[in-house]
């Protein structure tokens, strides 16, 4: 027999305080019925003796303290899990919100998840081609990994996670895969953007959506990422398919959790976020990976707006911590209209070298991707030399660079976002752009591969 309490003590933003309880534990799911008959959600985020602590999931307006009753439901929050996810659009609380059928659960999984024991950890080391050259070249993905993309307000990231969604796979494996895609706190433009995107390219048929709006209860975002996580753990370690998560945007998780710091009344740490805010964000970056022995996988990319472009803000810096590498999009390449605005130069993948080479992509990646870096960066150097002492004052050789950064802008990062370039596509531009140094230059490729590709 659940037992009622009708001993609200208190009520701050989205918590409520509940007086005499008994047995209750942490995470634990509540009901709290209204004296109107409405029913509304939280959780248990903290207990003290006899007193609980609750989070409520749609907001606190309407509560009489005397007339409302609480139930602990003695669960956490779960979400019902099926292959039939596949091809559907759910809240933020995982529920259907498309239109269709509800869903009959092959499981209940508890959203938070169990960690992954390091030791049947996997190594990640096979290559996922996202079709987005300055990502598949330079900055490789790789199955298992986690890569965030650092954005700012109004740059085009949207777009990018839309394009990696619908064009992502994995090279020669006829292993299913799928996308999980997690939008936290975006506005309803953005939301339907992608959701006519899905639709109009096919890539739905692969998808999983969990949408949670900016007009959504705050609260709803913290569950949001971990619903989405919970349906890619199920599919990648149940169902056995290669699963790439995409969240955007993590700056608004991040917000909701400091607005829940602020209600408990925390002691604030940088910036106002609270001082568990890289604990909190390995809980859901850590539960990328591969398992031993088992054929599924989860890879994520995560996408966050860094605040005042500021990458040294906690959140980018706390998320460069737990993952490997970081895509950065530039405002100054937007200005110029170059789609998508990947900045290679900053942006790094930890793992690249261990996706890339014969038998994975091809032979020549390595030493083609370490030139085009080192020939960008010193290209980059010689126009800013030209800026300030004129190209008369440029050797034969700077120019050269000079030219070759431009093309490489525009040829190879700048390809638009309805081209799907494969591996051995962006390695052959890669090839027909280094044509334009000089042959002395090439001092990161070994020779016979120059003789191989470039004369070919």
């Amino acid at each position: 027999m659940i037992k009622e309490y009708k001993t609200i003590r208190e009520i701050v933003g989205p918590l409520l305080i509940v007086d005499g309880v008994e047995g209750v534990k942490f995470e634990e799911l509540v009901e709290i019925k209204l004296q109107n008959g409405e029913t509304r959600r939280g959780r248990v985020l903290e207990i003290k003796g006899d007193r609980a602590m609750v989070q409520l999931f749609e907001g606190s307006a309407g509560i009489n303290l005397k007339e409302s009753k609480v139930r602990f439901l003695g669960r956490p929050l779960t979400l019902g899990v099926s292959e039939d996810m596949i091809g559907r659009v759910f809240d933020g609380m995982g529920n259907p919100k498309d239109g269709g059928p509800e869903l009959i659960p092959e499981a209940k999984l508890d959203i938070n998840g169990i960690a992954i024991n390091p030791v049947a950890r996997d190594y990640p080391s096979e290559f996922i081609q996202t079709g987005v050259s300055a990502i598949d070249g330079l900055n490789t993905l790789v199955r298992g990994q986690k890569l965030p993309i650092f954005s700012a307000s109004g740059l085009p990231h949207a777009d990018l996670a839309a394009q990696i969604a619908r064009q992502a796979k994995v090279l020669g494996d006829d292993e299913k895969f799928a996308v999980v895609f997690s939008a936290i706190g975006i506005t309803f433009e953005e939301a339907q953007f992608f959701i006519d995107d899905f639709k109009k390219t096919g890539a739905i048929d692969r998808a999983v959506l969990f949408m949670n709006l900016a007009n959504d209860p705050a609260i709803e975002r913290i569950s949001t990422p971990r619903m989405a996580l919970t349906a890619a753990e199920y599919l990648a370690f149940e169902k056995g398919m290669h699963v790439l998560v995409i969240m955007t945007d993590i700056t608004n998780y991040c917000e909701a959790l400091r607005e829940i710091s602020a209600a408990r009344r925390e002691v604030p740490g940088r910036r106002g976020y609270p001082g568990y805010l890289y604990t909190d964000l390995s809980t859901l970056y850590e539960r990328a990976g591969k398992i031993k022995g088992r054929p599924g996988s989860i890879t994520q990319i995560p996408i966050l707006t860094m605040p005042e472009e500021d990458k040294t803000h906690p959140i980018p810096d706390l998320t460069g911590y737990i993952t490997e590498g970081q895509i950065i999009l530039s405002r100054e390449l937007y200005k110029r209209n170059m789609k998508p605005p990947i900045d290679v130069l900053p942006s790094l993948s930890r793992l690249k070298d261990k996706g890339i080479g014969e038998g994975k992509t091809r032979e020549d990646h390595a030493d083609t991707m370490n030139q085009l870096f080192a020939a960008y960066a010193s290209g980059k150097e010689a126009k800013e030399l030209q800026i300030i002492l004129g190209e008369s004052a440029l050797s034969e050789s700077d120019k050269a660079f000079a030219k070759f950064a431009d093309e490489f802008e525009k040829v190879y990062v700048s390809q638009g976002y309805n081209s799907n370039r494969t591996i051995i596509d962006t390695l052959t531009i890669g090839w027909d752009l280094l044509k334009i140094l000089p042959r002395g230059e090439l001092k990161r490729i070994k020779d016979n591969l120059i003789e191989k590709y470039l004369d070919n």
